[in-house]
């Protein structure tokens, strides 16, 4: 008997089929936005349109709703079907005031993913998150990286394409792989830092950028070695997470440290130690110490570190 596959990170698998190989048939995308049943997401700013609340939804407009914003916004990007229903991303942003948008739906408002996805459910917010991803990415390739001329949307808002004839270069989405890993001894303690520019109190594990040439064990390495000084072996893959703030795939692993004296540099890492288990599960929390937040791969790698995972 198979065992059960490892659930999903924060904002991945969020149940939706992307419907790939019918991105280039523009009469089949038409027909689907036209769809009474079409659930259609604003983004303003990289903001989401979302019902606050104890546990906050997704504000979807309705095809009626939206009519009007569908002939005036600059993006319209196809993310796929989800339980029968097409779902599209349009971008808002050339709006001064989102109000008129947010009021198509009662108490909707714009609001940075950050600060209500851990509120949210699984699906929902995989595709808001999403959806930000790739508007973030529309808006900052509107010019061809190749010769400068202005780029447009194609394959139901997946790929820019140069509008110069004699460059005619193709720009697919960006995503900016990261390593990120928790170090432990071996035993029963783990490494955690901070940065300066974190909010008072978090601590987490480590992480970087990938870099040209570089194997995702080699960019492990190097990362720990930079931040804290110490050589690391049994570089193991975790799992990985869609992190669309802005643009970026985090990619965990785990490693036993093969020293325990810290260096730290300062400079990307302001403070790090080694914390015991038990002090973790008695994290309290506050602007003293806190754990990673709760919709991030590095809280899922301490949770199952210290679950034995």
């Amino acid at each position: 008997m198979s065992a059960d596959p490892p659930r999903p990170n924060f904002y991945a698998s969020g149940g939706v089929d992307r419907v790939s190989h019918l991105r280039r048939d523009g009469e089949w995308i038409a027909r689907r936005l036209a769809e009474q049943t079409a659930r259609i997401l604003p983004v303003w700013r990289l903001q989401n349109l979302v019902i606050p609340g104890s546990a906050p939804r997704a504000a979807w407009l309705s095809l009626e709703r939206a009519t009007t914003l569908l002939a005036e916004v600059r993006e319209i990007v196809f993310l796929g079907d989800h339980e029968s229903i097409a779902h599209f991303a349009i971008e808002v942003s050339h709006l001064d005031d989102p109000g008129p948008v947010a009021s198509l739906v009662e108490a909707a408002t714009f609001t940075d993913l950050r600060a209500v996805g851990p509120l949210m459910g699984h699906a929902e917010g995989a595709l808001l998150a999403y959806a930000r991803g790739l508007m973030h990415w529309h808006a900052r390739h509107r010019f061809c990286g190749v010769c400068g001329s202005p780029t447009e949307s194609s394959e139901a808002g997946h790929v820019r394409r140069c509008t110069n004839a004699a460059c005619g270069a193709t720009h697919f989405p960006r995503t900016d792989p990261a390593v990120i890993m928790l170090i432990h001894d071996g035993g029963e303690r783990v490494l955690l830092g901070r940065q300066k520019v974190w909010p008072p109190g978090m601590h987490s594990v480590l992480a970087g950028f990938v870099e040209p040439g570089e194997s995702l064990e080699d960019a492990v390495r190097r990362e720990v070695a930079e931040e804290v000084g110490i050589p690391v072996v049994d570089v193991r893959y975790h799992s990985s997470q869609p992190w669309p703030f802005p643009s970026s795939i985090m990619l965990g692993f785990t490693a036993r440290a093969a020293a325990t004296a810290l260096r730290v540099d300062g400079d990307e890492i302001e403070t790090a130690a080694w914390y015991t288990s038990d002090e973790l599960r008695r994290s309290p929390e506050n602007e003293v110490f806190r754990l990673p937040r709760r919709d991030s791969i590095a809280r899922r790698l301490v949770e199952d570190w210290l679950a034995g995972a």
